[in-house]
């Protein structure tokens, strides 16, 4: 019976063991656990921060551009003014003409360039035909005339150019047949 006694013993030695090993696992569990919900709340506040950063980048990011357009405002204005009290057109043509350059210089710093367009090949990513007008002394597709200027921002075509394109006359035979 000694050797029963012994053996539960160490059984039940055994067995304290691991309740000591469990109640040490539980309680590191509990410390991850602990610290993985306060990532997660620093995550959480973490994204919130940046999400209202976000906003008001959004928000705020023209402002530089919107006080250089106030002043080219303010400019016309002035324009029209000296315009009103002075009856000379060339005056009032000369002062819009500096302020067009101002405003041209602002775009162009901001990285927006016009399309150049009459005389190149018609591209239909950079240009938007509306009219085709018959010409035999330039080749087909040919842009002849710019009604509406085209502008990129950096690399994108942020509006395309509207223009007439060159076409072959259609020849024109006996009763109104046409050959293309």
């Amino acid at each position: 019976m000694s050797e029963d006694k012994a053996t539960s013993q160490r059984k039940a030695s055994k067995v304290e063991k691991l309740l000591h090993e469990l109640e040490e696992e539980k309680k590191r569990s509990e410390q991850y656990l602990t610290q993985l919900k306060y990532m997660q709340a620093d995550f959480e506040n973490f994204r919130k921060r940046m999400d209202r950063q976000i906003e008001d980048i959004k928000r705020y990011s023209n402002e530089r551009l919107i006080l250089q357009i106030l002043e080219v405002a303010d400019e016309l204005e002035l324009a029209i003014k000296s315009g009103q009290s002075s009856n000379t057109h060339e005056a009032l043509s000369q002062g819009v003409e500096m302020i067009y350059k101002k405003l041209m210089k602002i775009l162009e710093q901001e990285g927006v360039t016009k399309i150049d367009c009459v005389g190149k090949t018609f591209d239909p990513s950079k240009h938007n035909a509306i009219a085709s007008i018959e010409k035999d002394e330039v080749e087909e597709g040919t842009i002849l005339e710019e009604i509406r200027k085209g502008y990129i921002l950096k690399e994108k075509v942020i509006r395309p150019s509207i223009v007439k394109v060159a076409v072959k006359p259609k020849i024109k035979l006996d009763k109104g047949d046409q050959i293309e």
